[in-house]
């Protein structure tokens, strides 16, 4: 079987996305990864009082948000296909990239929850057309 990536960080495009790749992987008989990407904010390193955010923290929530996301999507354990999940902390576009390097296609939604809105709208999904070793597709928010 092959693999078709996905991109998800709770945005309508991404969501968007997550239900092309789900019926793209169910028409292919391929597995589905669905991946969130995290980053440690640069504020969490200041001093403040009362307890601090580990990375563990930020991880669990993803995890726990990519869960509630799939779920939401009607993707649980009982799907038709193999559907795995991939928590990366870091470069959004570069997580991307790299969990796509053995996947047949590569899925991202047109927009998302990064930094900067209509600055750099699309940012990712740019990147991950112009750098991916598969094919890419980029869904648009209906």
């Amino acid at each position: 079987m092959a693999k078709i990536v996905v991109g998800v960080d709770g945005s309508k495009g991404s969501r968007e996305a997550l239900r092309w790749a789900f019926n793209e992987a169910k028409l292919r008989n391929d597995t589905l990864e669905a991946v969130i990407v995290w980053q440690y904010p640069i504020t969490s390193s200041l001093p403040t009082f009362g307890a601090m955010t580990t990375p563990d923290d930020f991880a669990t929530e993803a995890r726990t948000t990519l869960l509630a996301i799939l779920a939401d999507e009607g993707i649980t354990a009982e799907a038709p296909i193999p559907v795995t999940t991939l928590v990366a902390e870091g470069n959004p576009a570069r997580e991307l990239l790299d969990a796509a390097e053995t996947a047949e296609l590569l899925v991202v939604g047109s927009r998302g929850h990064g930094g900067f809105t209509g600055v750099l709208v699309g940012s990712i999904s740019q990147q991950c057309v112009h750098h991916s070793t598969c094919p890419v597709v980029v869904v648009h928010p209906s």
